[in-house]
């Protein structure tokens, strides 16, 4: 019986097994109402640098999700968690990337760990997930690593839904695991460009 070692050190116990092109990573609360893995490998395949994407998520009631696209920087991370903190909200606006289209596919720089997918060539190239974090922010930075690679983009075209909700602020435990992954994190990556 292993012992459980996190979000990232679970998913690359596969790392020795894969022999796909495209490799997927989801959480277990996204429903596909379409065939989004398919056509998300075959939007790939014909733009060779992507080598990480992700489809458009929805809620449950349909909804678009506003999730993080910038850099990871700390005071959208912040305000994300304590959203009385008005004056940062500028910059949760910005990881955001809102005002930008994001009707068409578009580069980002963090690629959500609820639904990613990344070519399999790469994922193992780069040794997969950092097994340092336990959980959260490790899908941060697996997209920075793999940024070092080619591209990362956010596919609209292709859509998912995911049941999702913010845990860490009904959880001091699960928030202090985030406060210690986000220190990791900007330790190794620095605090961000323009959004800190």
């Amino acid at each position: 019986r292993r012992e459980n070692g996190g979000f990232g050190t679970g998913h690359n116990t596969v790392l020795p097994e894969l022999t796909s092109d495209y490799h997927f990573i989801l959480n277990p609360d996204i429903q596909l109402t379409a065939d989004t893995l398919s056509d998300l490998a075959d939007w790939m395949a014909v733009h060779p640098d992507a080598v990480m994407a992700r489809p458009g998520l929805r809620s449950p009631d349909g909804r678009s999700q506003s999730l993080p696209l910038r850099r990871c920087a700390l005071r959208p991370m912040v305000y994300r968690q304590l959203p009385f903190l008005k004056f940062w909200e500028k910059y949760n606006r910005a990881y955001l990337m809102e005002g930008e289209d994001l009707s068409a596919p578009v580069e980002i720089e963090f690629c959500t760990g609820s639904f990613m997918a990344v070519r399999t060539d790469v994922f193992k190239e780069i040794g997969g997930f950092d097994p340092e974090y336990f959980m959260y922010v490790e899908d941060a930075d697996l997209t920075q690593k793999v940024l070092q690679k080619g591209t990362v983009w956010l596919a609209p075209q292709f859509s998912a839904i995911h049941a999702w909700h913010r845990a860490p602020m009904r959880d001091a435990g699960k928030f202090k695991m985030q406060l210690v992954s986000m220190g990791r994190y900007f330790k190794k990556w620095g605090c961000g460009k323009g959004t800190v």
